[in-house]
């Protein structure tokens, strides 16, 4: 296989293997979520419950885990599945939402962390929060510009090895060490039911690639999905119509194009 070094050349790989990735992720999410997987050339498996979620993390190629609507059954599922992808070296996502909100969800997050997620996606609130730092939100959305958040996702990312992406009008990733800002999207994408659930989702995607540098692989999702927003933006009228394009072109993106298209600047 050719060295993975570019969007393009992680979109190539990702198509051609079109990994399994196992998403654990909310009720509101699932059909966006997974078609956005579908679309962008990887095979989606929403398998959360207990009873599996353990068998089945031991061998799909990534699993993402998303705690927007929780329950103690679906808490019993997150938490042997991130065991069991751990103990098997699958990489894991984590998408924190709203986890300052209640003591369940800032109890279940604990939890989560303690298993060492490879990589944590949040808007900038999120983060920060994490991170032990102030944040202006009390829900789900993020309250916070994304340039607020960097320290603490450098701060996040060095103390949990992880790489932290915080994700915004322009989405910033870091491993601690590496650091990169990427432009791109559409106004018209928070106006979508959980098109950063999605996000979270696509990001196993590129993480499952054989071979991945998991920095790089986050930064190549977040590129797909910027330039894919922002060429969708050019032909919607509106929310409803930017969510079927937004599918096309998250389909209709090859390796040329997303590289051609690409804006990452190093931070």
């Amino acid at each position: 296989m050719t060295d993975l070094t570019t969007p393009g050349d992680y979109l190539a790989a990702m198509r051609a293997q079109a990994p399994l990735v196992q998403c654990i992720t909310n009720y509101v999410a699932m059909n966006i979520a997974a078609n956005s997987l579908l679309a962008a050339g990887a095979s989606p498996a929403m398998v959360h419950a207990a009873e599996e979620a353990g068998d089945f993390a031991r061998f799909a190629a990534a699993l993402t885990i998303n705690i927007g609507t929780l329950s103690p059954a679906w808490m019993d599922g997150m938490t042997v599945a991130a065991r069991n992808a751990r103990a098997a070296g699958v990489p894991w996502v984590f998408d924190p939402v709203a986890h300052f909100a209640t003591a369940y969800r800032r109890q279940t997050t604990e939890t989560l962390m303690a298993l060492r997620p490879d990589i944590i996606r949040g808007n900038a609130s999120e983060i920060l929060a994490l991170a032990g730092g102030e944040s202006a939100a009390k829900g789900v959305d993020a309250r916070d510009p994304v340039h607020a958040a960097e320290d603490a996702a450098r701060q996040l990312a060095g103390e949990r090895g992880a790489v932290v992406a915080v994700t915004g009008e322009t989405d910033f990733v870091t491993d601690g060490t590496r650091a990169l800002r990427i432009s791109g999207g559409s106004p018209l994408m928070p106006k979508v039911t959980a098109l950063g659930c999605s996000l979270t989702c696509l990001i196993g995607a590129y993480a499952g690639v054989k071979g991945a540098d998991l920095f790089d692989a986050t930064a190549a999702a977040l590129s797909h999905f910027a330039v894919a927003g922002a060429h969708a933006e050019v032909k919607a009228k509106g929310p409803g119509s930017f969510s079927v394009h937004f599918l096309d072109q998250l389909a209709a993106l090859d390796g040329a194009g997303l590289d051609a298209a690409d804006r990452r600047e190093v931070a």
